[in-house]
């Protein structure tokens, strides 16, 4: 039996969640969205997954950041967040209404 994925069910895997900051939702006016991404998509991979979830749409450019872990503090308690790949991501056309209504 075969254990390989098609490549539709890897591009669902690709966008984990949007990201709802003061920035990013300033910057929907824009028509750019911020997303979390896996840190292994490449930015076609991440262009199609997004038009794929929000038909009808467009892309027109994807930029991606790495973001590093950072120590945290719970009590006494010290650790690390998790790193983590965002994506912002220009869209051509309607805005996303579904990620405002979030």
């Amino acid at each position: 039996m075969s254990t390989s994925r098609t490549n539709q069910e890897k591009l669902y895997d690709i966008v984990k969640k949007p990201i709802i900051t003061e920035k990013s939702y300033k910057a929907m006016q824009d028509g750019q969205y911020t997303f979390e991404v896996n840190m292994d998509a490449t930015k076609v991979e991440i262009a199609q997954a997004i038009e794929m979830a929000f038909p009808g749409r467009k892309v027109k450019k994807v930029r991606t950041v790495y973001m590093p872990s950072h120590a945290k503090r719970m009590g006494y308690k010290f650790g690390r967040t998790d790193s983590s790949k965002k994506a912002i991501v220009t869209i051509e056309g309607d805005p996303i209404k579904e990620l405002v209504e979030i």
